[in-house]
């Protein structure tokens, strides 16, 4: 005889329906949702800024002054009295082309961070013996 429908066999594998795997995945999609939001997101970058630009040039107006020591072999760079004028040159651009057009903390750091680099660009200048005092500096 076989074995009918309403027959059950033993030898059938078994399957066991979990009916709560639907609730616990949402309760652990939730879980990561509120972890994602109360932790800041470390490969998003902060929204660009006039003063991002500013920060940029700046940089590298500092290691035309001779600022900062060469990664690889930790030595002090030598200044670049070209390469300081041309950034300096340029943050004052920036300056001319943004006038009217900027906040106020924007147009007193702009103008603070000439101010600084004019004056470095000078004192640099002058311990170098590449330019005497009285030559030309970055544009004012």
């Amino acid at each position: 005889m076989e074995p009918t429908m309403s027959q059950t066999n033993d030898e059938s594998p078994k399957i066991i329906v979990d009916s709560d795997w639907k609730e616990q995945a949402q309760r652990e999609k939730e879980q990561a949702d509120q972890a994602a939001q109360e932790t800041p997101d470390q490969d998003r970058l902060a929204e660009p800024s006039f003063v991002e630009i500013i920060q940029m040039i700046l940089l590298q107006a500092s290691i035309g002054l001779g600022g900062y020591q060469d990664p690889q072999t930790g030595h002090q760079l030598p200044p670049n009295m070209m390469v300081a004028k041309h950034y300096i040159d340029l943050l004052a651009l920036l300056g001319e082309k943004t006038a009217g057009n900027l906040d106020e903390t924007e147009k007193r750091i702009l103008e603070g961070a000439l101010h600084e680099l004019r004056m470095a660009f000078v004192q640099v200048s002058q311990l170098e013996g590449q330019i005497p005092p009285s030559a030309s500096m970055p544009h004012a």
